[in-house]
This record gives C-alpha cells, structure tokens and sequence, in this order.
C-alpha cells in the first residue's frame, strides 16, 4: 500500500483539471570545509621544517634514545609522579578545608582562611621551597612539646621539603577552586537538604560536593598537569626527580642538550597521559548537565575523515 501511495500524483488543487506533478526528492549535498584541510596541510608542514630544522644542529639524537629508559630516568620519573600525586593529593586536602573555612560565617576561621590563601598565592613557589630548605638556619629543632621534638635537618628531607613547598603552595589555589565549586551549586539545595533534617557538615558531603564536581574537576585536572611540570623546581632542594636525574647524567656525559630533551620527551609522556584521563574524568562528571556528553577523541577523528564522503543521494 505505501509503494501505490508513493507512485500516485500528488492531488489536484480544486477547481483545476489537470493533475499537479509530483515533488522531487532534496538531494542534500554536504557542506565542505576545505578550510580545515588546508590549516592541516599547513601545519604538517611547518612542522616538518620544524624537525629539519632541529636534524641540523649538532644533537647527538642517538643519545637521546639510548638514555631515554636509562636506570637513573626512570627513578628520576617515579620521583616526579610521585612527588606530583603526594603534593596535589595534600593541595586538594587543605583546598577543601580552607574553602570550606573561607565560606565559613565564623569571622576567624574565615580571616585565617584568607590569610593563607593571600600568602601561599602572592610569594612565588620557588622561594617557598627555598625557605623550607633552609628552615634549620632559623630553627634548629623542631620542638611541639610532649609530643615531637626531633632536629630541623632530619625532619627537612628532600622529600618533605619537596612535598610541602609544592602541597601547601596548590592548598591556595585549589581553595580558590573549590570555593567557586561549592559557590556554583544553588543555595536552594543546601535549604532542602537542611529542611531534611540533615546536618551541616552532611550536607556538604553528600548534596554541595558531589554537585560541585563538574565545576572542580576541569580546573583541578589543570592543576595537576602544572604541578608534573612545576615538580622540576625541587632539583633545587636536592630531590632527585626527573629534571636533576637529566642534569645528573648531562653534566658527566657532557650530552647537556641530549639530556634535556629526554627530560622534555618524559614530561610531554606524562602530560599527554594525564590530559586524556582528565577528559574522560570530565565528560563523567558532565552526565548530570549535558543533554548528550562530548564525543571522545576517536569520535572527532571519524567524524572528520568523513568531511569530504559524499552522501548516496548526491553521488546518484
């Protein structure tokens, strides 16, 4: 019945005799973005004279490839992502205390908040790891009365130095962070979550927090990315992470340069690595506010390799 349809005119108009043609099909040919495709074009090439460019100078690239999995890389590599995860799993720790404090109508948990926020924001984080360092030239213990008393240079590792010169300097920016997280969720939630009988405290864990996330998580993950490159400051207080381990090897092998782009290979690995865990940790937090979630990486490569695929209609 639908074919017989389909192959009978359309209906005469009333009071005409003769019978109305028929409509024809829209042959809808897709839009082509040759724009995109010669960028493309553009960009492979520059950067193609971009690695001529460096296969010319006098770079010992076997080097490079020959040290890349050395020993002494590798621990200096676990120290970074190790310091790197220590000191943001502190930063994030103290954020949510300090916001919470800072969000607090308590006026001296609010101005204490303030104050730590304003300090570890507005001095640099290298003189911070400097002054820890060199914490023993003005203390020389480490005295809280009955409960620890041990002398400055053996309590200021390397590690420690490295760990709270790096933790309480992103404490003061994921505070910030955190705050505009918790400031983005409608004050009607915690009204409904109190008229509930729920306590302050419990309303912050389990209404604010969890709605805060999709605000959180895209700025944190930045975060974390920047502390893996920030981490090659504490070469400077003696902690063997990946940059010292690089100048360690360069500085007796005479293969400064070769060392220093094993050391710029190892954190483009990391950050890369990192990067694409932080999008999919993003695109799971934004289930709750997107009608449909973005497409993943490989979506996008598909999608564009069909840019030029003519439809069947057009190609009839």
């Amino acid at each position: 019945m639908t074919d017989k349809l389909s192959k009978d005119p359309a209906p005469t108009p009333s009071g005409s005799g003769s019978p109305a043609t028929p409509y024809e099909a829209i042959k809808a040919v897709p839009v082509r973005h040759y724009g995109r495709w010669i960028s493309a074009v553009v960009v492979v090439v520059l950067l193609g004279w971009l690695v001529y460019a460096f296969s010319q100078g006098n770079i010992i690239w076997d080097t490079v490839w020959d040290k890349l999995f050395d020993s002494s890389i590798i621990d200096g590599l676990w120290n970074t992502i190790v310091i790197s995860v220590a000191s943001m799993a502190l930063g994030l720790v103290l954020g949510i205390l300090f916001a919470v404090m800072r969000l607090s109508k308590n006026p001296v948990t609010g101005a204490v908040a303030w104050l730590y926020i304003w300090f570890f924001r507005g001095t640099p984080v290298y003189v911070q790891l400097l002054v820890w360092f060199n914490l023993s030239l003005i203390f020389e213990y480490i005295n809280l009365g009955p409960i620890y008393k041990n002398e400055t240079v053996d309590v200021m590792t390397p590690f420690m130095v490295a760990l709270l010169g790096l933790g309480l300097n992103e404490g003061a920016y994921m505070a910030e962070i955190v705050r505009a997280g918790i400031q983005s969720v409608d004050e009607g939630q915690t009204e409904a979550a109190h008229a509930l009988g729920m306590s302050q405290t419990k309303t912050m864990r389990r209404i604010v927090l969890p709605q805060a996330m999709r605000v959180i998580v895209p700025p944190t993950g930045n975060e974390f990315i920047n502390m893996l490159k920030t981490s090659s400051l504490v070469s400077a207080v003696q902690y063997t992470e990946l940059l010292r381990a690089s100048s360690n090897i360069g500085s007796t092998s005479s293969a400064v340069m070769e060392m220093l782009f094993v050391a710029s290979i190892w954190y483009l690995a990391l950050t890369s690595v990192f990067s694409v865990g932080q999008y999919y940790l993003e695109r799971r937090f934004a289930r709750g506010s997107l009608r449909s979630l973005p497409p993943t990486p490989w979506q996008r490569v598909k999608a564009n390799l069909t840019t030029f695929k003519r439809s069947p209609e057009a190609t009839r």
